[in-house]
């Protein structure tokens, strides 16, 4: 076991965190404990996970020193509701992540606390559906999964992929670690301000009734609003311009006709990698 720092704020609120060193999926394991009837506000974290798993069965690499963490909670709210709790990690994510990152200047001769010569602050963005960028770049990964259980109650885990030290290579999209930014950064660290920032933002969704909030604020954060987007979905390619993300968290597509299409699902490619096909 590993000691993953739980701030005082969160446990206050009754979260719980479990701490791994290698782990095969934390996923896996917080879905374990809500089948055998764990209660909620429960955080599993690991150093490294084997057997990740990202969107669509993806596979999700985590080598040791990243982190992967993923939240067990059981929401007194309608089924209905559940999906926002991904908009929540997003943006409860895209603080802390921000608030980690330095503001260090590139200008010649003026080193990072480190004594490297630092590189500025990075924009960190959303990117629809469950992505966070940094300068365009993914950063990290969120994977929401519903758990049935007795009585019509129904148990959420959300998984979070942070690329800490290292980020993978051979994507068909650029990816990046925050030791890109500041090498000082570690798992630790950044599980302790998300899970600071998550009951932050978890106490404005309010049982959903915060959503509207909490979608305004993953709007103002988001990646690519106003850029030429393609997406792809089961039932084809569609190509246009990335006009906002409307109050129920869909994409909004402007396709060449003009018309406005809503996007519920779908692979998300703007900026260089516009032209997937």
């Amino acid at each position: 076991m590993v000691a993953f720092p739980l701030p005082l704020v969160a446990r206050e609120a009754g979260y719980r965190v479990i701490g791994f060193d290698s782990i095969g999926s934390t996923n896996a394991e917080a879905i374990t404990a809500a089948r055998a009837g764990e209660a909620d506000k429960l955080w599993f974290a690991a150093l490294q996970q084997t057997t990740g798993r990202g969107r669509r069965g993806r596979a999700w690499e985590s080598p040791y020193g990243n982190l992967a963490a993923s939240l067990l909670i059981q929401p007194n709210v309608p089924s209905a509701a559940l999906a926002s709790l991904g908009f929540v990690a997003g943006v409860a994510l895209n603080d802390a992540l921000s608030r980690l990152l330095p503001d260090v200047s590139m200008r010649s001769g003026v080193d990072g606390a480190d004594g490297r010569i630092g590189r500025s602050a990075a924009r960190i963005a959303l990117k629809w559906p469950n992505d966070l960028l940094a300068d365009g770049a993914k950063l990290a990964g969120i994977l929401l999964e519903a758990i049935p259980r007795q009585y019509g109650h129904t148990a959420v885990v959300i998984g979070i992929g942070v690329n800490v030290v290292a980020a993978p290579q051979g994507l068909p999209y650029p990816a990046v670690a925050l030791s890109s930014f500041n090498p000082a950064i570690d798992a630790a660290m950044v599980f302790e301000t998300l899970a600071e920032s998550w009951v932050r933002w978890y106490d404005v969704w309010d049982n959903g009734q915060g959503t509207a909030r909490i979608i305004e604020r993953w709007r103002d954060n988001a990646a690519g609003i106003g850029s030429e987007v393609v997406v792809q979905r089961s039932q084809g390619v569609l190509r246009g311009i990335f006009e906002s993300i409307d109050d129920a968290g869909h994409l909004i597509v402007r396709d060449d006709e003009g018309q406005r299409i809503a996007i519920t699902a779908g692979d998300v490619h703007f900026g260089t990698t516009a032209t997937l096909r």
